[in-house]
């Protein structure tokens, strides 16, 4: 029995006590008046608080710390534009299916409907981009919200939940019954069904696994290269979802995402058996749904989702699963040799054609992406984390990184700018023996470039490599595509952003080649602090295939 149960404290405390409970050992948090009770329990408590500089990358930074381990990440932000700041965060969450709890103070519940000072009504504002969306309105029903938060974002499709704190609630003392951690659904398929995936994988000529979306552990991930090997079937990785499966793996076939290899897409709608685990095959995996036809696709679609109201969402599958990844995964290893086909040189075709894929393109000016992300994969260990945000920098990244090791990869699939930085911060807080790089762009990384100050102050010895192109190169792009010649909203003076991050004492460089970078890298590496290396790129070198000049 909790001794806590019985004894008289203020909301604050219970709130913290609850977090406890559920295992939380860090949060992120703007601090604000509105919910002043709740940091003064966390004050004494064994929970870290890391406090970032704006609510958006607190937000982001509790999304990637779910991302990353798998357990909801927990921020803290005041009302009104505090939570209108963190609503880029919980986005993120709820389309990358990310387990993630926000706490918004709120304003004192005898204040409620008349306009208060930054009141927003939460449930409305929050309705569409999160799982669940609540209002604490008595103390002794704290644990009780926190126990649902905490079930709600982890059960089913993982994402984000909200919880509104009213400033009197927080601060008026009472008595509360700790909830125990949440209790999970096991997520397993039924018997029948693993037969049936298995026997339809054994009959198919040309089938295809595409894996990605939330719920998956590093063990589910060796489990998948296992079963893939075992029963001949190549894998395509779902939009940013390239650390599912060890890129050098033989079955692993590229990532189905922005940019898709042509031999991929091709595989892909030519496949007889598609076997979707875990992704949702939204816009971006489909390349605008265009590699499956809605409602009804030419493949034999098998879609295995861990909540039942996605499976023909858009795409009617033949079969349709409800069952966690990770558990599915383990479940089909143990039927693999009932799954296999007659298929090794298919299997060779599609890696073939991955590595084909892998030669880089030579872009314009000294300083080449394609050698800078080359560098990366032949200096970096296995287990370095790689975070970005959006933008066409991001392309070579996916293109030619070769990601080694589960939840190596930390990107939005909602292709949030600015993502890249506060991730990588949580990243390095909750892995410091983890090398941890955040790409990004001019634009991307001037959105959140500010939370280079919390790495600094808390020792998050990240590095940095900001892409400098002068533009807002994605949008650039496609304005030169539809109005060519005529540049407008797209350009960017920018500062130096090494001497920024000298200015918070930590390492800067600039680098305008190949060499340069190399150099700078290796001092970065070496800085003990966070670091930052700007480089300057040629700004007609827009993706890994188009120059400006081209379009």
């Amino acid at each position: 029995m909790n001794t806590k149960s019985n004894s008289t404290r203020h909301g604050g405390q219970i709130l913290v006590e609850a977090l406890e409970a559920q295992g939380v050992n860090r949060v992120f948090c703007i601090p604000g008046e509105s919910y002043l009770a709740a940091l003064d329990g966390l004050y004494e408590s064994g929970i870290g608080t890391i406090v970032a500089r704006q609510e958006g990358g607190a937000a982001m930074m509790a999304e990637a710390h779910g991302k990353l381990t798998g357990k909801p990440g927990v921020a803290f932000v005041t009302r009104g534009p505090g939570a209108t700041n963190a609503s880029s965060g919980v986005h993120v969450a709820f389309q990358d299916s990310t387990p993630m709890v926000l706490f918004i103070g709120q304003v004192a519940s005898d204040q409620r409907d008349r306009e208060a000072f930054q009141e927003v009504d939460y449930r409305a504002m929050f309705g569409p981009l999160a799982k669940w969306v609540g209002e604490i309105d008595r103390l002794d029903r704290i644990p009780e919200y926190v126990s649902h938060a905490f079930h709600v974002a982890q059960n089913g499709r993982p994402g984000p939940v909200v919880l509104s704190l009213p400033e009197d609630m927080l601060s008026s003392v009472g008595q509360a019954v700790i909830a125990p951690k949440a209790a999970l659904v096991s997520g397993k398929a039924s018997d029948a069904d693993v037969q049936a995936i298995a026997e339809r994988l054994a009959a198919a000529e040309r089938p295809m696994i595409v894996v990605g979306g939330g719920g998956w552990t590093a063990e589910a991930a060796q489990a998948l290269g296992k079963f893939a090997e075992a029963a001949a079937l190549p894998v395509g990785a779902s939009f940013r979802c390239q650390d599912y499966l060890d890129n050098r793996h033989p079955n692993y076939a590229g990532d189905v995402g922005i940019g898709i290899n042509p031999a991929l897409a091709k595989r892909v709608k030519e496949a007889d058996v598609l076997l979707v685990l875990g992704a949702r095959m939204g816009e971006m995996t489909t390349s605008g749904y265009t590699l499956l036809n809605a409602p009804v696709p030419e493949q034999s679609l098998i879609h295995i989702y861990p909540d039942a109201s996605e499976i023909g969402r858009v795409y009617r599958p033949e079969l349709g699963v409800v069952a966690k990844p990770a558990e599915i995964v383990q479940q089909l290893l143990a039927v693999a040799d009932k799954a296999r086909g007659k298929r090794a040189s298919d299997v060779e075709a599609a890696r073939a054609a991955y590595e084909a894929w892998q030669q880089p393109n030579e872009t314009p000016g000294a300083l080449k992406m394609e050698q800078v992300i080359g560098h990366l994969n032949k200096v970096l260990g296995d287990d370095a984390i790689l975070t970005n945000g959006a933008g066409n920098y991001a392309s070579w990244l996916h293109r030619y990184y070769r990601y080694r090791g589960w939840r190596t990869q930390l990107a939005p699939t909602s292709g949030s700018m600015g993502y890249g930085l506060p991730a990588a911060v949580a990243a390095k807080l909750e892995r410091p023996e983890q090398e941890v790089v955040c790409l990004a762009g001019d634009g991307c990384y001037q959105m959140v470039m500010q939370e280079f100050g919390t790495a600094a102050q808390y020792g998050a010895n990240i590095l940095v490599l900001v892409c400098d192109n002068g533009m807002y190169g994605t949008i650039r792009m496609h304005q030169q595509k539809h109005y060519p010649k005529r540049p407008s909203g797209t350009s960017l003076v920018n500062p130096d952003f090494a001497m920024i991050a000298k200015a918070y004492g930590c390492y800067g460089a600039t680098a305008t080649s190949n060499a340069e970078f190399e150099t700078a890298f290796a001092e970065a590496r070496q800085a003990n602090k966070p670091a930052l290396i700007h480089l300057k790129m040629d700004p007609a070198a827009l993706s890994p295939k188009i120059r400006l000049e081209e379009i």
